[in-house]
């Protein structure tokens, strides 16, 4: 794998515009920046499982929908 492609670990970027939400939504939601929320949006850092779960519950979907499937 080349250096510029990017493993795609969360959904939480799909997620809220399937739900049209924003980062600022969600970081308001969470009480986290939004420079947090744009980490976990881009794959440039993980949430915590904790965090997916809240996330999930925030935006109403199972949480396994913020997780990409490994098959």
């Amino acid at each position: 794998m080349s250096n510029n492609q990017q493993i795609v670990m969360n959904r939480i970027k799909v997620t809220l515009v399937e739900k049209q939400k924003t980062n600022r939504w969600l970081a308001e939601q969470m009480g986290k920046s939004e420079n947090t929320i744009s980490r976990w949006c881009s794959n440039k850092s993980q949430p915590s499982i904790a965090q997916l779960q809240e996330i999930a519950k925030h935006l109403d979907v199972d949480v396994r929908l913020l997780i990409t499937p490994t098959k």
